[in-house]
């Protein structure tokens, strides 16, 4: 992703979820960024431009031991 699309993506993430929100670049990855909340991993966002629309789709497993 784009530097200036993360940066967005950081001020949504902050404004809707936490200032503690951080979306970061991925390594040898263009078409998606890491969501951080403080140190910890939170999930990926994809960015997705097919049909000229273009979206932004967020991607957070939740692991069955992190319900207890």
């Amino acid at each position: 992703m784009k530097p200036d699309e993360i940066r967005k993506l950081n001020a949504y993430f902050k404004g809707i979820f936490n200032e503690k929100i951080v979306v970061k670049a991925r390594p040898r990855k263009d078409d998606s960024a890491e969501v951080y909340l403080g140190d910890e991993f939170l999930g990926i966002v994809f960015r997705d431009d097919e049909d000229g629309d273009l979206s932004y789709n967020f991607s957070m497993a939740i692991l069955d031991v992190d319900l207890d």
